[in-house]
């Protein structure tokens, strides 16, 4: 059998996706701003949650796709509105996708130049949002810019 037709993925830990929760609930307590914090593996799927007393019911499924959007492109979510901006039909047909974010808190989390899976945050502003989980990853020494 050939070696090209298979390939081997390295993904998120569940011991590191709460890691995360645990360093991005510390930055939120940090600003006071409460957040609700959601880490997927590689392939978008729930490895790690945490919704902090106070932050908002509509964050739940904000943060869940925002961390989905980060490791399905491999692009913070940020990045999605500069991508599309200057980009007529592109910026009024994407939007449309389920589960795309294109603004912050969305950001895909990489280990020794690997993307193992993303995270999302949401809760207050999305400059809030993207404090609190580039400083996660800054916190454990980890990637997420795209």
């Amino acid at each position: 059998m050939s070696a090209t037709r298979a390939r081997t993925v390295r993904s998120i830990t569940a011991e590191f996706a709460q890691e995360l929760i645990d360093a991005a609930a510390a930055k939120a307590a940090e600003i006071g701003v409460p957040m609700v914090i959601s880490v997927v593996d590689h392939d978008g799927t729930l490895k790690a949650f945490r919704r902090m007393d106070g932050a908002p019911l509509l964050s739940v499924e904000i943060a869940q796709n925002k961390a989905y959007t980060a490791a399905a492109f491999g692009i913070s979510t940020d990045a999605w509105h500069e991508f599309i901006k200057e980009d007529e039909p592109l910026r009024l047909s994407i939007v449309h996708t389920d589960r795309l974010v294109t603004f912050g808190g969305g950001y895909p989390v990489t280990v020794d130049g690997e993307m193992v899976g993303g995270i999302g945050v949401s809760g207050g502003h999305y400059t809030h949002d993207m404090q609190v989980a580039s400083g996660a990853l800054e916190a454990l020494g980890v990637s997420g810019a795209s």
